[in-house]
């Protein structure tokens, strides 16, 4: 099993390289967590997204509300009480498909590192060269379920 740093990045460390990846401000809360088991991995990485869409519904809503002028505690009442089916209705009604969203808006977006060949000279046998180095891949198209495991294990084998 990798070792958790391998999996987790420090929420400041990812906040910069994203900035830097999409050049405009983004931050990132933070977390770090002992997983002692691929398992634990999986399942955390899994419900993280799960959360994130859950969170990103929430959010169309309250701000689909919000630019009806309709006051913060208002909005926030209302989608407190919507089902996933009334939220997705409401959102439809102002013109929004959410499952038309992009994938990154509804279930976020992955930083991991991956290799890449890097291309150089070795100037004490004049000859070019191919090396590997490490860089942050920004993922705005994580894929879903089963294939969401499978990432992630490819992730944790390396």
């Amino acid at each position: 099993m990798a070792q958790p740093q391998a999996v987790l990045l420090i929420g400041l460390q990812a906040s910069s390289h994203f900035s830097l990846a999409i050049q405009q401000q983004a931050s990132f809360d933070c977390r770090i967590c002992q997983l002692p088991t691929d398992q634990l991995v999986y399942d955390y990485f899994r419900w993280r997204m799960e959360d994130a869409h859950r969170n990103a519904l929430n959010a169309y809503c309250y701000w689909t509300l919000r630019d009806k002028v309709v006051d913060p505690q208002t909005a926030n009442d209302q989608v407190a009480r919507l089902s996933v089916a009334q939220k997705n209705e409401l959102l439809f009604q102002h013109g929004i498909n959410f499952n038309d969203l992009v994938a990154w808006q509804k279930r976020g977006v992955g930083l991991y590192w991956r290799n890449v060949d890097h291309a150089g000279f070795n100037p004490q046998t004049q000859t070019p060269t191919i090396s590997q180095r490490r860089k942050i891949h920004v993922e705005f198209e994580l894929p879903q379920r089963e294939h969401y495991t499978a990432l992630l294990r490819d992730l944790l084998d390396r």
